[in-house]
């Protein structure tokens, strides 16, 4: 049968890549087909219906039998969401300065959420109990906005990762403080795949409650979803979802897409991908007199600093975006569908450019 007409035109070239944010891609061929799949016909609205059902039984597959999985529109909403189950309207939340729940959800935690974030300056992005002390304070100060969660990023926002012991240990210190453990996993593919582990083994086998599970960085077209992982230290998670405006009535296309994923190994293929391609990045960088490599290349994101002019220059070539401008500080993401020779030519470009 011949693909249906459509008025459609394309309005980009598919052969430019750049550098800016995993975010920037398009979807997995293999997320599309399953949205085709999953397209015709009625299905039950608003999560009762056979794809959001079967996404279940493979979350459980990856997390355990207990994990219950909530299909969301995107990262801010998730974590909003997630953050939401495990606190009480006076409850705050501890997360490193850096967090993307701090600095990039535009407030939303706060603001939508209703609750207070108490953030705690890190070196490399990572919590520790001793780091997580410096607001573990105050429980019965009516003053104060109680410290009822932790919340940790995995991998970090600087491209770091906690070892599975370290998040056992963040866990073990927050729940003898009566804290829960949420953990912002929008890249926790990627830290599965550098870590050559299964993602239950940082999260509900060490003592993590909940968690925001991330598609759209690789390789979903839309969607994340909530997983309840430890049902005790939740409730009403379903009205809460549709109070933050997170309930998708045709939620199939969101749970298809998840399913597509992580029902067999796509997930772990794009991400080892993308990591891969940061390898490359990093190991021809780092031939490049001048530029300064900031934090260990652990997934898929290479920060490095460099000259401010070179940079400017190089952004018209590439697209990428400054981490800390006044530092001269940059990211650089590599996304699923990012190539040797994307990298290569992103290389020689800034080799032409250190070199003017």
């Amino acid at each position: 049968m011949n693909p249906p007409k459509t008025d459609a035109r394309r309005h980009h070239d598919p052969d430019v890549r750049g550098f800016a944010s995993d975010n920037y891609a398009g979807a997995h061929p293999e997320v599309l087909a399953a949205l085709a799949l999953a397209n015709g016909g009625h299905q039950v609205a608003y999560g009762e219906d056979d794809y959001t059902e079967n996404l279940q039984r493979i979350v459980r597959s990856h997390f355990g039998a207990t994990a219950e999985a909530f299909p969301v529109f995107n990262g801010t909403g998730s974590n909003v969401v997630a953050l939401q189950a495990v606190t009480d309207r006076w409850g705050a939340v501890i997360c490193a300065e850096s967090a993307h729940i701090h600095v990039d959800e535009g407030g939303a935690p706060e603001r939508m959420g209703g609750l207070k974030l108490l953030t705690v300056p890190t070196p490399d992005g990572k919590l520790t109990p001793e780091l997580i002390d410096r607001q573990a304070y105050g429980w019965d100060d009516e003053h104060r906005a109680m410290p009822q969660v932790v919340s940790i990023t995995q991998s970090t926002e600087l491209g770091t990762l906690y070892t599975p012991d370290e998040i056992r240990a963040i866990c073990d210190h927050a729940h003898a403080h009566g804290m829960k453990v949420h953990l912002d996993g929008s890249r926790i593919a990627n830290a599965a795949a550098s870590l050559n582990v299964p993602m239950r083994t940082f999260t509900n086998a060490v003592g993590v409650d909940i968690l925001s599970l991330g598609g759209t960085k690789n390789g979903a077209l839309f969607g994340e979803a909530v997983v309840v992982l430890n049902q005790d230290a939740v409730s009403h998670m379903k009205h809460l979802r549709k109070l933050s405006m997170q309930l998708a009535s045709k939620m199939r296309f969101v749970s298809v897409q998840l399913e597509a994923l992580l029902a067999k190994d796509l997930w772990l293929r794009n991400a080892r991908h993308a990591n891969e391609m940061a390898q490359r990045l990093a190991e021809g960088v780092r031939a490049v007199h001048g530029v300064e490599i900031l934090y260990p290349v652990q997934v898929n994101g290479v920060f490095a600093k460099l000259p401010h002019d070179v940079s400017e220059r190089l952004q018209k070539r590439f697209r990428f975006y400054f981490w800390d401008e006044a530092a001269g500080v940059v990211r650089w993401m590599c996304a699923f569908d990012t190539t040797e020779d994307d990298v290569d030519a992103f290389v020689a470009a800034l080799k032409e450019e250190m070199a003017r």
